[in-house]
């Protein structure tokens, strides 16, 4: 069940909201979450329903007696066990691929299907354990209150990662006011109209020019698939985030912000500190700064930026284009660290951010690409080796309409923070938002297209 659709709006959505705040007493509204929390998660995996569950159990367990003990083997038990189901799940066949490839055997596969969000709920529950032992937060001694912030379900598939300590006390704790339940709606709205108005055309503009051969598509349509995908993630997975923390604020939880307009930064560096915040401050937190950051001299700090970006990639998934994908963004934030720096400060704006988009757009080309050959095609058309393209035939797939067209526009616009200077005035606000509503309710019945790239991780 995708948050852009009418089961989960018109259905699911107001009837646990009607019993969520019949209640008063905060344990039980968390138990109504939890228990929503589950179906939610069922109605989509109904086998896997039990791997959440025992996710919990032993992180829920073992970290009461890690805490407990102060113990340091239990820690790395935890972890482990928690990597061995995402591992498992996620990583085993693309590793017995390899080297079923390089050593010419015969190892069978596993060929199990990947539960959605488990890289999401793992991340969740890891970070709830190590920030216990670290001793930045209690541990929970209510078992449901553990399970409700791992697996509720406003941020369970699609994130943001949110840390244990972001909710801890409001978990215990927390008042729902009718601004914030006001504010929430809205949020959740405009999420809504990212997915269903901008991510889902632009998306039907990126696949229709993708699914034709390189030298019918040429560099005209490989520049628009690859604007079009450049925007489609982005709404995809923001409207998502927007989604998410709109829901949170209309149950009383305060949930990080998790984009801040990416397309407008002017390095790397700064479109990483804008993209899916809460994944690059896990990786810096949990991983980059225990390796030792910046401290343990030069090499270390290569190494170290190195493993993260590696890691980073294969987060979003078992393939080598996500492992090449982590390692070109790990080469390029290398470069402005150690070379373009200076030079990047000193250059006037609008340069650096148009030298940014186009890493960015070429960044989300290799993301893209099913294997090598495909992405190799694709950079070959962006530069021109496979002529114009076809207009014509382009033309008859339907991606010029007026739709795809005003979408694409939408879609450059609202990438800035233009939107912030539209919806300042809150009655224009709410005249706009209730639009958006409509037009987001009437595009989802007539459309039939509605993918989630980030269900995959």
């Amino acid at each position: 069940m995708v948050f852009s659709s009418i089961t989960f709006i018109f259905i699911f959505l107001p009837i646990f909201l009607f019993c969520y705040f019949i209640i008063k007493d905060v344990k039980k509204r968390n138990l109504v979450l939890l228990l929503f929390s589950l179906a939610f998660y069922a109605w989509g995996e109904p086998f896997y329903i039990f791997l959440i569950i025992l996710s919990i159990l032993i992180n829920y367990y073992l970290t009461k007696k890690m805490d407990k003990n102060k113990s340091k083997g239990l820690l790395f038990l935890i972890v482990f066990i928690n990597i061995l189901f995402l591992f498992s799940f996620k990583y085993v066949d693309f590793f017995i691929n390899n080297i079923n490839s390089l050593l010419n055997t015969n190892i069978p596969l596993l060929k199990l299907s990947l539960p959605i969000g488990i890289s999401f709920y793992t991340f969740q529950a890891l970070s709830y354990v190590i920030d216990v032992y670290r001793g930045k937060v209690k541990v929970q001694n209510d078992l449901f209150y553990l399970a409700c912030y791992i697996v509720a379900f406003p941020q369970l598939i699609a994130g943001p990662i949110v840390r244990y300590e972001t909710i801890e006390k409001e978990l215990v704790k927390r008042k729902t006011t009718f601004d914030d339940f006001y504010q929430g709606t809205k949020r959740f709205i405009i999420g809504l109209a990212k997915k269903a108005l901008i991510a889902n055309s632009v998306a039907f503009v990126a696949d229709q020019i993708f699914n034709q051969s390189s030298t019918t598509y040429g560099f005209i349509g490989a520049l628009i698939g690859s604007i079009a995908y450049t925007l489609q993630i982005y709404f995809d997975f923001s409207g998502y985030s927007d989604m998410a923390i709109g829901m949170g604020k209309m149950l009383g939880f305060n949930y990080n912000e998790n984009f801040n307009y990416p397309y407008m930064a002017t390095s790397i560096t700064d479109f990483w500190r804008r993209w899916h915040i809460s994944l690059s401050s896990f990786f810096k937190d949990y991983v980059y700064i225990p390796l030792g950051g910046n401290r343990k001299g030069l090499a270390k700090q290569v190494r170290n930026i190195l493993i993260v970006w590696l890691l980073t990639g294969l987060w979003h998934g078992a393939s080598w284009n996500f492992v090449l994908w982590g390692l070109y963004y790990a080469i390029f934030l290398l470069i402005e660290k150690f070379i373009l720096k200076d030079i990047l400060e000193k250059t006037p704006k609008f340069v650096n951010h148009l030298y940014t988009l186009i890493i960015v757009l070429v960044g989300w080309v290799i993301f893209r690409g099913e294997n090598l050959e495909t992405i190799l095609d694709t950079l070959e058309s962006l530069i021109g080796i496979n002529g114009l393209g076809n207009i014509t035939k382009l033309s008859t797939i339907g991606i010029f309409s007026i739709r795809y067209i005003i979408a694409f526009i939408l879609g450059i616009i609202f990438s800035t923070d233009i939107s912030k200077k539209i919806l300042k005035d809150d009655t224009k606000t709410d005249v706009i938002v209730g639009i958006l509503f409509v037009l987001s309710i009437i595009t989802i019945l007539v459309g039939s297209y509605n993918p989630f790239i980030y269900f995959r991780f």
